[in-house]
């Protein structure tokens, strides 16, 4: 027999879900009524809109069930997978082009065409 019982996971559920199923998440991993982390979260609401920071943390940072990562994570992994700054920041610098003066239609040495006005 198992010395140690089943891991429990904190993840967003998809049984019970109203928006992202942070509150049904939290809600059977603490054995507790999601309706009533759903109270608790609306009143704090109230309160500077802790409820609502909450919410969104909660959503950010847990993963959904079925999955491993979150969706900050996978945010972050495909940032590292697509990154477009060069590798080698210790490569020299290659200067731009000098800047350079328009020419003026009567400077234009001869054989060029001057713009009509």
């Amino acid at each position: 027999m198992n010395e140690y019982p089943e891991v429990r996971k904190l993840r967003r559920t998809h049984r019970g879900r109203i928006a992202g199923g942070v509150c049904s998440g939290l809600g059977e991993y603490f054995g507790v009524d999601p309706n009533i982390i759903r109270i608790a979260l609306g009143i704090s609401c109230f309160f500077g809109g802790l409820g609502v920071a909450v919410y969104a943390a909660g959503w950010l940072l847990l993963p959904d069930e079925g999955k491993d990562t979150s969706i900050v994570q996978d945010l972050i992994s495909k940032q590292q997978a697509n990154k477009s700054w060069p590798q080698d920041w210790n490569r020299p610098h290659e200067p731009a082009a000098p800047f350079q003066e328009p020419r003026d239609a009567a400077q234009a040495p001869t054989g060029e065409q001057r713009p009509q006005s």
